[in-house]
């Protein structure tokens, strides 16, 4: 089959690999419907994470069941389905509680960028998709997969809800998500930062009342000023940076909430500062398991159309195209045609 391998920074090949075969008698082996690429991905890309070798790339997918192990019960040949990219058991403390992306046994899932992928957990991992999904679906159920449950998560960890101002730190596939996300949970105000004419159209049209284009201490003062000097209730950051993380923070007023979900690189917090600033931190790797029935059924229902963030869309062959395009922000996001 053919995939995605990162050999160093800024040089991905397509090629010939082996297909995907059961391991466990728990997997499942699925043929790609669409991958894509991350925004996380293009920390190897640009050399920020150390690359060591040859290395497989993808975590984002949407696909048809193919076959399953002797243990598998609840998922069957021929489902189109969704997972997310921590396979996970689904069924232990941990994973009950909500936290699947934490769970005791979780393997991660990278290698989406290709024909076939094997996912471990089928019955755990992989939800189905109901009814007979449409085409012009496939977009928004890969959303759901990583951006879209991970910008809900952020909504959610930030306490986004009916009558809150949400500020979302993060004009990237996530961070627009996470505008949708919170308009979806009721935020009476949802204001993005984002100083991109075409991103600052996307989050008006997924629910943002108020664009602030300034960053840092800048764009603090500014959300300030729009909030009564309080700062916003809910604060979901969505980039994984030191500045952002401090913009994050002190865009929040006392009591308020910031879900992070930005991979972190380089972060740490002033501990004094932090103390006084009176604010809930809460975020990581987001558990998109636990959202994924529902969101799977906001968009089926189409009421929801997180695809939108998809700007680019090129066959699996072309994929180094659409990490350069992400990277020289000329895509907000990439989907991937096996």
């Amino acid at each position: 089959m053919r995939a995605v391998t990162l050999y160093a920074p800024g040089d991905v090949r397509v090629e010939d690999r082996e297909e995907p075969a059961i391991t466990h008698p728990g997997d499942a082996i699925i043929r790609i419907s669409a991958a894509c690429v991350c925004g996380s991905d293009l920390w190897e890309w640009r050399g920020i994470n150390d690359v060591t070798g040859p290395q497989p790339m993808g975590h984002e997918y949407v696909g048809v069941v193919e076959t399953v192990g002797t243990e598998v019960t609840d998922i069957r040949p021929g489902q189109l389905v969704v997972g997310s990219f921590f396979a996970s058991e689904n069924s232990c403390e941990i994973c009950e509680s909500g936290y699947q992306s934490r769970c005791p046994h979780v393997e991660f899932v990278g290698t989406a960028q290709a024909e076939k992928l094997r996912v471990p957990f089928a019955d755990g991992t992989l939800v189905p998709v109901p009814g007979d999904a449409g085409d012009d679906l496939i977009p928004s159920l890969l959303a759901a997969s990583d951006v879209l449950g991970t910008g809900w998560f952020g909504a959610v960890a930030a306490e986004a809800g009916p009558g809150k101002t949400v500020a979302v730190v993060g004009d990237g596939a996530v961070g627009l998500l996470a505008v949708l996300a919170a308009k979806q949970l009721g935020a009476e105000r949802v204001i993005a930062f984002s100083r991109h004419a075409g991103r600052q159209a996307l989050a008006r049209e997924f629910g943002a009342t108020d664009i602030i284009p300034e960053r840092g201490d800048e764009g603090v003062a500014r959300l300030k000023e729009l909030t009564g000097g309080y700062g916003a209730h809910s604060v979901i950051e969505a980039v994984g940076t030191q500045e952002s993380m401090m913009q994050a923070i002190r865009s929040c007023r006392p009591g308020g909430h910031v879900g992070y979900v930005g991979v972190a690189h380089g972060v740490t917090l002033p501990g004094e500062e932090l103390f006084f600033s009176g604010v809930h931190l809460h975020g990581g790797p987001a558990p998109v398991r636990r959202f994924l029935p529902e969101l799977i059924q906001l968009i089926v229902d189409r009421k929801i159309n997180p695809g939108r963030v998809f700007d680019l869309e090129v066959p699996l062959e072309d994929a180094a195209e659409g990490y350069r395009a992400m990277d020289e922000r000329r895509a907000v996001k990439a989907l991937l045609r096996p």
